[in-house]
């Protein structure tokens, strides 16, 4: 990996931003003012993310069988997006997009790590944790890390507390597929149980949240809250399940593609947990000065469920494989009840987060993504975003159907490029958001067109094909 694409550590100085840079909202520093928990500064920020959450599983998002109140309640409260996407299909890449604000490509993790892997992400990339923490954030994280192989596996393992997290708590030190949801779980068997008798993992990530904005009440922070759940095997606890059960329409069993009753019980359990952060942060009088966002990293499993009207999966780059939920709340700077149909990239969380905190990085430290606040501030006009890149090499089809590409989204068109085969579709996401219509060649200017651009932008970032 070269230095010149990361930007390594010691060029990365994160100071307080001018006006003449970026300027906060009037009514975020109100709000900070009228708070006597929350130090000057930043608003705290709270992110939480559920792994392989479908984009149609919420109830705010048009699904009739869950049951997310508190989620349904938090868009109420903040701002829903409607195009809002992971910067791949699969997990680890997400989460370097997340951690270092460039694309996956440019990083170089572009699949999932396995669990003796030599891959990892580098301690020469500056975090977001780390420059938060640089800016006077307390940081933290609770649950699912997936950066790194593990020791236990054989591999050289780089944990989160090597990459800015002050406190690491329910992070994995094995391999985590196949769920593991109630205790002893497999992929730390060091955690001791907190919960009793019997504990759940979701609830045991939910306390942890609880927890840590307890002890840090009183200082500017930063909470990473990575759900395991809804990962497969799907696992819920036995009276939610059986409460779905009952429903109309309920699917049988754990394997249900449609109306999933395990599905279902594991996201009412992440949402009851999203209630809890918000009735906390209220006890606390911190919920004027912190920003709450609740978001997915790939689309859900299509062997477990549907993501329709979005076409297939996770592992795929149709949009059932890349689309996700978002929500936003920051009182007193978001409009509540708003929703913005502009299309995003876990590389604009970075940046965002930046802006949010008052700070920025050198021009040493690559950033592909941009800052989503003029968005959050519903000046839509001041977002500038040319494309949204994915690239996903293969060696082989992954297991849940996913196929070696690219794509490119450049406002409405969306074109995918197959590598095995040469083959290229073309989409008008907004006449066709299912993707059933390929116009590649009734459209073969435009198709060339994005096939170019996508190229041009694999050589920018370094992106390899094999």
């Amino acid at each position: 990996m070269r230095s010149v694409d990361c930007g390594r550590r010691q060029f990365l100085k994160v100071i307080g931003l001018g006006a003449a840079a970026i300027v906060l909202p009037s009514c975020a520093g109100a709000a900070r003012k009228d708070s006597k928990k929350t130090p000057e500064g930043g608003p705290n920020i709270v992110f939480v993310l559920a792994d392989d959450l479908g984009w149609a599983e919420l109830g705010c998002y048009g699904n009739k069988f869950n049951e997310t109140p508190n989620l349904d309640r938090l868009a109420r409260k903040g701002m829903r997006f409607t195009d809002a996407y992971a910067a791949a299909p699969v997990c680890s890449p997400f989460r370097a997009a997340l951690m270092t604000g460039q694309w996956p490509a440019r990083v170089g993790i572009t699949d999932y790590l396995r669990p003796n892997d030599t891959k990892h992400l580098s301690t020469d990339y500056v975090t977001i944790a780390e420059a938060l923490k640089q800016g006077g954030y307390a940081t933290g994280i609770i649950g699912k890390w997936h950066l790194t192989g593990y020791a236990n596996h054989g591999a050289k393992e780089f944990p989160p507390n090597v990459h800015g997290f002050d406190e690491v708590m329910l992070s994995e030190n094995r391999g985590i597929g196949g769920g593991s949801y109630f205790y002893p779980y497999h992929f730390n068997r060091e955690i001791e149980q907190r919960i009793k008798p019997k504990e759940y993992l979701v609830d045991r990530c939910n306390l942890e949240t609880l927890e840590f904005i307890q002890r840090h009440k009183d200082e500017r922070f930063f909470l990473y809250l990575s759900h395991y759940a809804v990962h497969t095997r799907l696992v819920g606890k036995e009276d939610m399940v059986a409460k779905y059960e009952k429903k109309t329409g309920a699917g049988k069993g754990n394997r249900a593609k449609k109306n999933n009753v395990h599905l279902a019980a594991q996201i009412e359990s992440i949402d009851e947990g999203v209630g809890m952060i918000m009735a906390k942060l209220g006890e606390l009088a911190l919920a004027d000065n912190t920003v709450l966002i609740f978001t997915g990293d790939n689309g859900g499993e299509d062997r477990v469920t549907s993501n329709a009207p979005l076409r297939a999966g996770k592992s795929t780059l149709y949009e059932g494989g890349i689309r996700e939920p978002l929500i936003v709340r920051w009182p007193g700077v978001v409009e509540a009840s708003s929703v913005c149909n502009a299309p995003m990239s876990t590389v604009d969380f970075y940046p965002t987060f930046l802006g949010i905190a008052g700070l920025k990085s050198e021009s040493d430290h690559i950033l592909d993504g941009g800052s989503l606040l003029p968005l959050l501030k519903g000046k839509k006009s001041k977002f500038k975003r040319p494309a949204l890149y994915w690239h996903y090499p293969l060696a082989k089809p992954h297991f849940l159907g996913g196929k070696s590409g690219g794509a490119i989204r450049e406002g409405d068109w969306k074109l995918m490029e197959f590598f095995d085969d040469g083959k290229i579709e073309l989409y008008n996401l907004a006449d066709d958001v299912s993707e059933k219509n390929n116009l590649a060649e009734k459209m073969p200017k435009k198709a060339s067109e994005l096939r170019k651009r996508l190229a041009k932008w694999r050589e920018e970032v370094g992106a390899k094909v094999k």
